[in-house]
């Protein structure tokens, strides 16, 4: 053995061969279905962002699928003003979610710490019923609601039923975080002459921060998306970009360049928010999984 050894360092010129890393079966079936993966989220929006460069004819020529004569046509259209003005979209979208959010936050927030620190389950389930229910078996009663108060066609529709949707979500990724915060914090705070609702909001609440950023990217994410409600809520002057973009689908033909554009431009707010702030949503979401 000894000899075997000295023969392999004088074939190396002195030093041991390195060993060859052998490639197992199961890391290659990883990296395979890791690239899958990718590939099915990316494939779509890598396809968004060409097509929104090119004109229709180019769309559904396979030749021109990656090499094309880019063209900003498209974006050209769907800021025209003849077709309608997208930075008002713009702004009611963000209005919108940002009001929704902001209320859900008010109203959601005391009311997760509550049912966490006083166990109220069968409030909580209420709660869950209401994310649970389809949005659309409420249209109809909401817009009959809204057409008798004469509201139809206002953000105060729009804001209230987005709440619909954010106030269950950010309710229950509070919940865990508040059972997560042991409550020996907040009896030493009242020990030391905080009342309860002082030590929650110079003890508990800042604690919670991680979990409020959490929510708040969440909630508005959903907002910002939301489709159904806005179609069916929404005026010509609150009409949200999701609602915008339907603009391009017509009864006899598609505006297939234009709709990818316009879909750029609702996708790049939501792509940059989820790009700059996923580890706060990642490290958000793991703090609250466990109870400590």
């Amino acid at each position: 053995m000894t000899a075997l050894a000295d023969t392999r360092t004088v074939v190396t010129g002195g030093r041991p061969a390195p060993r060859r890393r052998r490639t197992r079966p199961g890391s290659i079936g990883r990296f395979l279905g890791l690239a899958l993966i990718v590939l099915a989220f990316l494939g779509p929006i890598v396809w968004m962002v060409l097509a929104s460069f090119k004109h229709n004819v180019q769309i559904y020529d396979a030749a021109q699928a990656l090499l094309f004569q880019p063209t900003l046509d498209n974006y050209g259209t769907v800021f025209d003003p003849r077709r309608g003005n997208y930075l008002v979209y713009i702004w009611n979208s963000f209005f919108v979610a940002f009001m929704a959010t902001a209320l859900s936050l008010v109203l959601a927030v005391p009311a997760a710490y509550a049912m966490s620190r006083f166990v109220m389950d069968k409030s909580a389930m209420v709660v869950l019923l209401a994310r649970i229910i389809p949005g659309v078996s409420l249209l109809v009663p909401w817009y009959f609601i809204f057409a008798q108060l004469k509201m139809t066609g206002g953000y105060i529709p729009l804001i209230l039923s987005h709440m619909f949707v954010s106030l269950p979500l950010i309710l229950y990724i509070m919940m865990s975080f508040f059972d997560q915060l042991p409550e020996e914090l907040e009896e030493s705070a009242q020990v030391d002459g905080l009342t309860a609702i002082g030590a929650f909001f110079r003890i508990t609440l800042p604690l919670s921060v991680p979990g409020i950023a959490t929510a708040t990217i969440l909630s508005f994410i959903f907002s910002w998306n939301n489709f159904m409600f806005a179609l069916v809520l929404s005026g010509n002057a609150t009409k949200t970009l999701p609602v915008a973009i339907f603009d391009f689908i017509g009864y006899a033909s598609i505006d297939w360049g234009a709709l990818m554009a316009a879909s750029v431009v609702v996708t790049t707010p939501i792509m940059l928010i989820a790009l700059f702030t996923q580890r706060y949503i990642v490290s958000g979401l793991t703090a609250g999984a466990t109870k400590g």
